[in-house]
């Protein structure tokens, strides 16, 4: 087998290559950015299988993509889990590519997911909703700050130049909006009939909108051994910064946000809606303060939503153990009809 490491950019691949059972580089080279010139370089060894490392960078769907439709086993590296390159201190392409090799050579590559290619398109248009909705809220930002510079309550009120940028802020609202309810269309013809996301409605706070980008985000259950591990990818626990005697706990970037931002929306609208949910949240309010309070009913949620996809069974009504008072009518939301509804595959 050959093992091709790629320092992978926008115009060019940098691209070191050795066999599996050696321990030097046998080649190397700078090639366009392009599936013809990589599948060209790999011909020079007709009788090889090839196994491909490659920085999970902004770009890395097509090698995916061409690693799939040419059988090359490829690998994803993590790349805020690479110190070994990004702490060099002589940094260069081919030595970057030449590190990564080595370090698939021993197995030593920190590995990130590649996300199902089924459900590639729809997360990344869900997490473009988000932006849009990001973009909205700034909008409606914007014509709040005009009228507090000037202390009034009326657009009407404002002086005449300052009250022009209104229509202009009105415009870019409506069109966001057209743009994120025709996101929500799509992804609702699409994915809503998968058996997972009808589990992940029926659980207290989880609406439609944060079923899908939990359900897309999380990909598959099944890369995660324990509720732990998911909780830690969710970014729903604290990270820990821990040295000899000292103990202490710490904000981390690591993780995913989207499932975090869920979760939390999750949590606030349990907490209003359900009796049950709202008086344990309360408990801990009165002890551990607010920002603890919600962050174990967020990950109390998560809890729910792990056993449930990872068991592949239906919600119970239960909270801690509790029965809810409150239920979600079976029949929301509509499923799509039968004939619009795409071929969805199973999460078997």
């Amino acid at each position: 087998m050959m093992l091709h490491a790629i320092d992978l950019h926008k115009a060019v691949l940098q691209i070191a290559s050795m066999r599996a059972d050696g321990d030097q580089v046998i080649r190397t080279a700078r090639l366009p950015a392009s599936p013809q010139a990589l599948r060209a370089y790999l011909a020079q060894w007709p009788a090889s299988r090839h196994h491909v490392v490659v920085e999970a960078t902004g770009s890395w769907y097509w090698i995916a993509d061409f690693c799939r439709a040419h059988q090359v086993q490829l690998t994803l590296a993590h790349p805020w889990k690479l110190r070994a390159i990004t702490g060099a201190k002589v940094k260069t392409d081919p030595m970057d590519a030449e590190t990564l090799l080595t370090m698939l050579r021993l197995g030593l590559v920190p590995k990130a997911h590649q996300v199902s290619p089924e459900r590639r398109e729809s997360r990344d248009l869900m997490r473009l909703r988000l932006r849009l909705v990001n973009k909205r809220v700034s909008c409606l930002n914007s014509i709040a700050r005009l009228l507090e510079k000037f202390n009034l309550d009326s657009v009407e009120a404002l002086p005449e130049l300052v009250r022009l940028q209104v229509p202009f802020h009105q415009e870019q609202i409506a069109t966001l909006q057209r743009q994120i309810r025709q996101i929500e269309k799509t992804l609702h013809r699409r994915v809503i009939p998968h058996e997972d996301v009808q589990r992940l409605l029926r659980v207290p706070g989880i609406g439609r909108i944060n079923a899908l980008a939990i359900h897309l985000e999380i990909d598959d259950i099944g890369r995660f051994p324990s509720e732990r591990q998911f909780f830690s990818y969710a970014r729903l626990v604290p990270g820990a910064d821990n040295s000899a005697h000292s103990v202490r706990s710490k904000r981390s970037r690591a993780g995913n946000r989207y499932l975090k931002l869920a979760f939390s929306h999750a949590a606030v609208r349990a907490i209003q809606v359900y009796p049950e949910i709202r008086e344990a949240y309360r408990k801990r309010l009165r002890k551990k303060g607010k920002p603890l309070a919600q962050a174990w009913v967020r990950k109390e949620l998560a809890r729910i939503v792990y056993h449930l996809l990872k068991e592949r069974r239906d919600f119970a009504g239960e909270f801690r153990g509790r029965k809810l008072s409150r239920t979600k009518q079976p029949q929301w939301p509509q499923r799509a009809r039968p004939s619009q509804r795409p071929a969805v595959p199973s999460a078997s």
